[in-house]
């Protein structure tokens, strides 16, 4: 095979891509560090919403979730992330959910970590759970049992204020339990 030939065919080739994930809170500094990372890497260096970071005040009180890549079975690289905290009793608000680029046709993993935001809240004895969506995201919310409140604002940017329909998410007791999520599988190209 020559070089032109070699170097198609290598970027013809699809990466791989764990088939399993492990949604679950985060518990070990690795899981917190990447947590982070995919978080800048999102909202400061792909959306630009962010100069330098996107922490704030909240992170000082938040529960961060995550979605880890497998690879032989463990546990490999986050993913997937999104933060929850109680802000007013029993009352609840989930934000920075953040899925990675490479991981974004494994189209279960955001809708798996709203889940399990809803869920952990429900199972903390939340009435009320609330999250701001940017606008390219709102109809995934919708499918997911949320309601539009009101549109808003947040850094800039045009969001929708919605709220999850507890109903549709039971509660769960232990977050750090998680569960193991398969990714459907995807067409050969």
């Amino acid at each position: 095979m020559s070089f032109l030939d070699t170097h198609t065919f290598l970027s013809s080739a699809q990466i791989f891509l764990s088939p399993d994930y492990l949604i679950r809170a985060a518990a070990h500094p690795w899981e917190l560090e990447g947590a982070r990372e995919l978080r800048h890497q999102v909202f400061v260096e792909e959306q630009g919403i962010f100069d330098r970071h996107d922490r704030d005040g909240v992170d000082d009180v938040a529960m961060p979730l995550v979605a880890i890549s497998t690879f032989a079975a463990e546990a490999d690289q986050v993913v997937g992330t999104v933060r929850i905290h109680e802000y007013s009793p029993r009352s609840w608000r989930g934000s920075r959910l953040a899925v990675a680029p490479s991981h974004r046709r494994q189209s279960r993993l955001g809708s798996e970590l709203i889940q399990l935001a809803v869920c952990t809240a429900h199972g903390r004895g939340c009435d009320r759970f609330l999250a701001h969506i940017q606008m390219q995201n709102v109809a995934l919310f919708e499918r997911l049992h949320w309601r539009v409140l009101r549109e808003v604002e947040i850094h800039g940017v045009p969001h929708m204020e919605m709220q999850a329909d507890l109903a549709a998410y039971p509660p769960i007791p232990d977050p750090f339990a998680g569960w193991k999520t398969l990714a459907p599988r995807q067409a050969a190209v």
